[in-house]
């Protein structure tokens, strides 16, 4: 029992990571309605600049994660200004933006190469990489019990801001219909380029907190978080902030589970199982309007 209730919290903490990735994938959907491919560079740089600034300038970890935060938000409304919005109001499709932003991932990854190197790198140890929790014979490593108090926080302020707040409801306006948005008085650009950088911000405080884990920096850092996080809110249901929040919960703590009592080598798979389970029994994911086709 213990070991299962040790696993479990590794996978909640895990999971927490992919949550907060979610959570940014979701926002964009939900403002959007684009399925932006380059979102997991954006968890990839906010872990390399809070690296180079920790490494570089001999700063603080909670002011690099910051930093590392804020260069993820600008990138990703450098990507959106320069890659999204030339299209919008053009008859391009949705084809037109899942190219731009393969576009785009594969520049920022090319880009995190070089400056990152080809090599994985991992923050210098700190009291936070060295502290444990215990309690009731479960141990909680510093990062985990970080990650955790991050989706929590993280998680019900933008529910709360997507539910409560009249940014909120402009933000989901403008995802349903950008031109009726426009008649009510919403400026949609403004709307997008806030959206844009705080969907790259979280994506980018996800890379730190899974960097910080795993003491893996990389390039590639993100590129498994996509996978993960697309899943999650498949899993949740897109655009619901507490589906993308439960999704990645969900994921994380199959594939620790998975990995722990079937096997390693099947981590991924586990993960994947329960996305196409859900695809079949509820396509429209937890949180996800159930649609019923008339005859």
């Amino acid at each position: 029992m213990d070991l299962f209730l040790q696993q479990l919290v590794n996978g909640l903490a895990v999971g927490a990571t992919y949550s907060l990735f979610a959570v940014g994938f979701s926002l964009v959907f939900a403002s959007m309605g684009i399925l932006n491919l380059a979102h997991g560079t954006f968890a990839s740089w906010g872990a390399i600049v809070a690296l180079l600034v920790v490494t570089s300038l001999d700063i603080p970890f909670w002011l690099a994660l910051v930093v590392g935060v804020v260069a993820a938000g600008l990138i990703g409304v450098i990507v959106d200004q320069f890659g999204f919005q030339p299209l919008r109001g053009r008859d391009s499709g949705s084809l037109g933006l899942i190219i731009t932003s393969i576009g785009f991932w594969l520049i920022l990854l090319e880009l995190g190469l070089m400056v990152n190197g080809p090599n994985a790198l991992s923050f210098p140890d700190s009291q936070l990489k060295t502290s444990r929790f215990s309690l009731a014979g479960i141990s909680v490593s510093g990062p985990q019990m970080l990650s955790i108090v991050a989706l929590i926080v993280v998680g019900l302020a933008m529910w709360l801001f997507m539910t409560r707040t009249r940014f909120g409801s402009a933000i989901r306006a403008v995802g349903y219909d950008r031109t009726a948005s426009m008649l009510g008085g919403i400026e949609p650009r403004k709307i997008i380029i806030v959206t844009a950088f705080l969907a790259a911000g979280i994506a980018g405080l996800a890379g730190v907190l899974s960097g910080l884990a795993t003491n893996n920096v990389s390039s590639q850092l993100g590129e498994g978080m996509l996978l993960k996080g697309f899943a999650a809110v498949v899993v949740g249901g897109f655009g619901d902030i507490r589906g993308a929040i439960v999704g990645g919960l969900l994921i994380g703590v199959f594939e620790v589970l998975g990995a722990e009592y079937i096997s390693s080598g099947l981590r991924d798979a586990v993960t994947f199982g329960l996305l196409f389970l859900f695809l079949i029994v509820r396509p429209s994911g937890i949180f996800g309007e159930v649609r019923h086709e008339r005859a």
